[in-house]
């Protein structure tokens, strides 16, 4: 007699990991994913020619657990410049890491980006993220990460002009208030690893690891409206049995499925693209940050000059990054947006197209510092759980906590 499978609700990254461990196993597994493909939150969509990714994003290569589920190679990755451009008191200013662009950074001592003790205590960072083991920095007290920032000693000039436009963007928390453990971590990952694009989007990403699994073993297009620990019901009334149920879904669907869970808060961010005919504006790829942090650019950069790819021939792809969801219509966030980025670049922006503006409400779960610590994948009511609202924010925590809901899985299985 032929067992259940375990069904995964949500192919998103921990769902997908959750499924590659189950498929090493030789356990059976269904994915149901509510979408047309693979990703979740990391998809990519084709529009024009270009290669627009659902909101800003970005893959560190040093991440533990991609290095060894993914096949590098094949995603072609192009590089971001290892630093940044901040925007200050009317002037771009370099701000590059000394221990790969040297005289970049050298060139850059005297910037207005913070003192020179700021620039000496990025050195103290680095090697506090540096060591011992990457997990040793998740068992460390935790705390908010701008008062991690003042206890090391940074002025609030480096705080404000620095550290909240670049760490506040990748975390889309402006107010540092996300826990220090993140900021260490994420930290390492970029002192130790690349910041990249793959050549086909971030949406090649999921896309590699769900072509890993047989055909039959996704279904698309299917939307579940309720689960147990052995069932699932989907919208239209269908009912399936399964030999374990795991919720690998954003926080706020999995708190919907499963009423034990708490309302996962999360971080909301809107994404603007803009084709630009000809030559690019600048000629690094490196991302552009708002030291001056004046609404609504956090930060901005041409994806097209990390990966060719992400636009047609003759084109650039601009992106830009506002947080939270601006209460503003898309017309007048484009206007603002346009008018503050011709300022930046100092030249009219009439030629430049908008292609498209997405409004994220569930781009980042909020990772505060009383999470303190990876939640537990399996629940009291049988049902197993997974994705980056049970652990932190981060390509590297899905794929690792949807391992975690796969072990839990076969352990309680015998």
């Amino acid at each position: 007699m032929r067992a259940e499978p375990v069904v995964i609700v949500g192919a998103g990254l921990a769902g997908l990991a959750c499924a590659l461990e189950l498929q090493k196993n030789k356990i059976p597994f269904l994915l149901l994913e509510a979408s047309d493909a693979p990703g979740g939150r990391v998809r990519t969509d084709k529009v024009d020619g270009f290669q627009l990714d659902r909101g800003f994003q970005v893959y560190l290569t040093a991440y533990p657990e991609g290095e060894r589920l993914l096949d590098y190679s094949a995603l072609q990755f192009g590089r971001f410049s290892p630093g940044a451009m901040v925007r200050l008191n009317g002037n771009f200013h370099r701000v590059m890491d000394p221990w790969r662009e040297p005289f970049a950074a050298l060139a850059g001592i005297l910037n207005p980006v913070g003192n020179m003790k700021d620039k000496l205590l990025v050195a103290r960072l680095r090697a506090v993220a540096m060591a011992g083991k990457a997990d040793d920095l998740l068992n460390k007290v935790e705390k908010p990460s701008h008062q991690a920032l003042q206890e090391y000693g940074f002025s609030q000039n480096m705080i404000d002009r620095f550290f909240r436009p670049f760490f506040g963007g990748i975390m889309l928390d402006a107010d540092l208030n996300v826990s220090s453990h993140m900021l260490e971590y994420v930290f390492r990952m970029m002192a130790s690893g690349d910041t990249v694009l793959p050549s086909q989007g971030m949406g090649a990403i999921p896309a590699q690891l769900a072509s890993r699994f047989p055909a039959n073993s996704i279904r698309y297009n299917t939307r579940v409206e309720s689960i147990t620990a052995n069932t699932v019901r989907i919208a239209g009334n269908e009912e399936l049995k399964a030999s374990a149920v795991v919720v690998a879904t954003d926080g706020p669907t999995a708190a919907r499925l499963l009423p034990e869970i708490a309302h996962v808060e999360s971080r909301m961010a809107m994404t603007l693209y803009f084709s630009i005919r000809g030559h690019a504006p600048i000629a690094d790829p490196i991302i552009m940050l708002n030291g001056d942090m004046e609404w609504p650019i956090q930060n901005a950069c041409l994806p097209s000059l990390v990966c060719p790819n992400y636009a047609p021939a003759g084109h650039h792809l601009a992106s830009v990054v506002v947080l939270g969801d601006p209460t503003q219509s898309n017309q007048e966030m484009e206007a603002a947006v346009r008018k503050q980025l011709g300022q930046w670049l100092d030249q009219n922006l009439d030629t430049w197209k908008l292609l498209r503006i997405y409004r994220i409400l569930n781009a980042h779960p909020a990772h505060r510092p009383e999470t303190v610590a990876e939640k537990p994948t399996r629940l009291e009511s049988g049902v197993y759980v997974c994705g980056d609202h049970r652990f932190m924010p981060s390509i590297q925590s899905a794929l690792v906590n949807g391992r975690h809901a796969a072990e839990a899985v076969a352990a309680n299985a015998g």
